[in-house]
């Protein structure tokens, strides 16, 4: 059962987050008032995820991310942000936090990226020896529309990835979820051309019905990776009619944090190198170099 320390000054949003949390019977939530409470916690007993809300009295949620970077490195943090702490989200990703989520969308995406932080800190060891000896790693994949692929995919590239040590768990994971907010995008956005609602939340009753229509059904999720010792390169494209590259959010916009919009884009500008598009807007290129 993975431990997760959940971090803010007031009862209510603590409990909230929490309540959201403890609905998986695979998390155990414990609780901190504080920023000192929760290094007094991590001293204590590390967990195996900090999820924080950024701003608070006495240590704020970026001075948070700062100490566990620095004493934890290996240790995931998610950030909850709120109107206004934009600014302070923006500094806490550049400074090694894994993922944020809006408070305003707590409710539907919390308990998935908290799930999906914590599978890629995991880790897999079965084949690590093997790929260490490895210089240089190729992948080319098409992916039917398919959800499921997603995690699986990211998972075995992770595992490259740790084996031939080309990051520190922390870069491991931000890299993950760079790579997953691609595939995603590229699968939803653009071969099935779906939009999210009001709420920023996709249709998941349109993804099934499109996966089955025509002309969605027949488009593909083109993915190749060349991961060597000194990087790892990622092209994702889609056979959607791409989109407007002027409409891509910069990572150190404050606009890019509210109510989630452009999370994804964000994420992938914040975790990668370099990230480029083609002139359609339906292919990505990230480039991620090894830190020295």
């Amino acid at each position: 059962m993975a431990r997760v320390l959940v971090v803010d000054d007031t009862a209510v949003d603590r409990r909230l987050a929490g309540g959201l949390l403890e609905k998986s019977p695979n998390l155990e939530v414990v609780y901190a008032n504080n920023g000192s409470e929760a290094l007094e916690s991590i001293r204590e007993q590390i967990p195996d995820l900090v999820l924080t809300d950024l701003q608070m009295p006495d240590i704020d949620g970026l001075q948070l991310v700062t100490s566990i970077t620095e004493s934890h490195p290996d240790l995931p943090v998610v950030l909850m942000t709120a109107h206004g702490s934009e600014n302070v989200a923006a500094q806490a990703l550049a400074n090694g936090a894994a993922c944020y989520v809006p408070k305003v969308d707590l409710a539907d995406e919390l308990l998935p990226t908290v799930s999906q932080i914590l599978s890629m800190s995991e880790g897999d060891l079965r084949y690590r020896k093997l790929i260490a000896c490895s210089k240089k790693t190729e992948f080319e994949f098409e992916l039917l529309n398919d959800p499921e692929l997603i995690e699986p995919l990211v998972d075995l590239i992770q595992q490259v990835i740790s084996s031939m040590d080309l990051f520190d768990s922390a870069g491991r994971v931000r890299l993950g979820v760079a790579l997953e907010h691609a595939l995603a995008n590229a699968m939803f956005r653009g071969n099935l051309e779906i939009q999210r609602n009001d709420a920023n939340i996709l249709d998941r009753q349109q993804i099934e019905e499109r996966i089955q229509q025509p002309p969605y059904r027949d488009r593909r999720v083109q993915v190749s990776a060349l991961i060597t010792r000194d990087l790892a390169r990622f092209v994702v494209g889609d056979e959607g009619s791409g989109f407007d590259k002027s409409l891509i959010p910069d990572a150190g916009d404050p606009d890019s944090f509210r109510d989630g919009v452009g999370r994804g884009l964000v994420l992938i500008k914040t975790f990668m190198d370099e990230v480029s598009f083609n002139e359609s807007g339906n292919q990505i290129t990230m480039i991620k170099r090894r830190d020295r």
